[in-house]
């Protein structure tokens, strides 16, 4: 698990460990990245599958009630078989341009 901060956007690129480990682990150090905006970069995972994917839905919850971005990058997954509290996109532009539309609109008050 690789971290990477961009003013207030945390950047975590998993590589080699399972995905439940990674949402165990990111569960249990939450409090160093809480106030952030979160990617989850799986770009190099493979393969990867829906229920992977869905292992982050409650953490992506809780940190979305926090009024932060959750965004996970990857290609490999298809969006119609996600439940719509995930946001996935396949590259990491779109996921800056997601947290920077989404930070309008909590500042506009949506």
């Amino acid at each position: 698990m690789i971290f990477d901060k961009q003013d207030n956007i945390s950047i975590i690129t998993q590589e080699k460990v399972s995905i439940v480990e990674l949402v165990k682990k990111l569960q249990v150090i939450y409090n160093r990245f809480q106030n952030d905006n979160i990617i989850i970069n799986l770009t190099s995972l493979e393969p990867l599958t829906t229920e992977d994917v869905i292992e982050f839905l409650q953490i992506s919850n809780q940190h979305r009630k926090a009024k932060h971005s959750f965004v996970i990058v990857t290609d490999k997954i298809q969006n119609d078989l996600i439940p719509d509290e995930l946001v996935i996109v396949p590259t990491l532009q779109e996921a800056y341009d997601i947290i920077e539309m989404e930070e309008i609109e909590r500042d506009l008050g949506f």
